[in-house]
């Protein structure tokens, strides 16, 4: 996603350019989407919005599934040569800066690829209702149905369960009595 910066480089700072993104990566994916480009005093400031899509592993059924991703990307590419001279600039200090190339061109890719990764689920999940994999046999509950037994999970709170289930049925008991005890003490 190369962007030829050349001619808006020679314009005065505040110049705005929009260009329209429609590629396609190495798998076939498409990034599609408009940037638009500020001119500041010593570098280019892209901004815009992408939807593009990644192929990701589900969660739970573990099957490849294309994942669409919307992405707002805010970057700033340096200038790497002084216009008025062409002598090169000092490097930038800060790590992983975007820097416009000796062409004039800048690449988008980079600030893709990290706004990608930013952007994904830590857990994909290919549909909300993916059934998954029987925890047995491995069969993927989505296409087929096993025959395996459930297991059954022994909670450490199982214990306290017989006594919530009792204390309820005391207090139920309790409440369906008459009062009539506690009314008379009252009186007197």
């Amino acid at each position: 996603m190369k962007i030829n910066v050349a001619q808006q480089l020679k314009e005065s700072v505040g110049s705005v350019r929009h260009i329209t993104i429609d590629e396609m990566d190495s798998a076939g994916l498409p990034t599609r989407g408009e940037v638009q480009l500020l001119r500041t005093n010593h570098s280019i400031l892209v901004s815009g919005r992408l939807n593009t899509t990644v192929r990701d592993v589900c969660g739970r059924c573990l099957e490849e599934f294309d994942y669409p991703l919307t992405l707002d990307i805010e970057e700033e590419y340096l200038l790497a040569k002084d216009l008025a001279n062409e002598t090169p600039l000092t490097p930038p200090t800060e790590s992983g800066a975007f820097t416009i190339q000796e062409d004039n061109t800048l690449d988008l890719s980079e600030a893709v690829r990290q706004y990608t990764l930013l952007a994904q689920p830590l857990k994909p999940i290919c549909r909300e209702d993916c059934a998954g994999l029987c925890p047995q046999c491995g069969c993927n509950l989505n296409h087929e149905t096993c025959h395996c037994t459930p297991i059954r999970h022994d909670s450490p709170w199982a214990p306290l369960q017989g006594l919530l289930s009792g204390e309820k049925q005391r207090v139920d008991t309790e409440r369906s009595k008459p009062n009539h005890g506690t009314a008379q003490k009252k009186i007197r």
